[in-house]
């Protein structure tokens, strides 16, 4: 992983660490709250992962001309590593509220809104759950390749 994602990583996982769900949906009037800043990242992340299927699927890069504007945010945002602050984000990147809840809300709690390849229709608390646990079953693996990995460098 790239050094500089890792440390945003770390730095991510340590701001929210502890924090209650009321703390995670506090904000100023007319500002995200930490959930919402949490999901705009997912979104510009999953975005990003979209595009590049679509030039792995081309075969080529699909990158067009940058105007001189473009170039010079460019400059300040990758060069200088400054993000400027008061810029609207794009559509796709507004956090909605997460599809599992728009489901949840929609559809209530208690119906099977989507089918799981190998556990079949769950209900979206059913869903999160899941996720939970597939999480931790993984997180465990992770920890033990971490130790594995330390034994065999040492």
């Amino acid at each position: 992983m790239d050094s500089r994602l890792h440390k945003l990583k770390q730095s991510l996982e340590s701001a929210v660490e502890g924090m209650s769900g009321e703390q995670l949906s506090w904000h100023l009037p007319g500002k995200w709250c930490a959930a919402e800043l949490l999901e705009h990242l997912y979104l510009t992340y999953t975005g990003t992962i979209k595009g590049f299927e679509r030039v792995m699927t081309s075969g080529k890069p699909l990158g067009s001309r940058a105007s001189m504007n473009q170039r010079l945010r460019t400059f300040v945002v990758v060069g200088l590593g400054h993000m400027p602050g008061g810029v609207k984000a794009p559509a796709v990147a507004v956090p909605k509220g997460l599809p599992i809840a728009q489901c949840e809300a929609r559809f209530g709690s208690r119906a099977h809104v989507l089918d799981h390849p190998i556990l079949g229709p769950l209900t979206a608390p059913q869903w999160r759950k899941l996720h939970a646990v597939h999480g931790r079953h993984h997180h465990k693996q992770i920890l033990q390749l971490r130790a594995s990995a330390t034994r065999q460098t040492s």
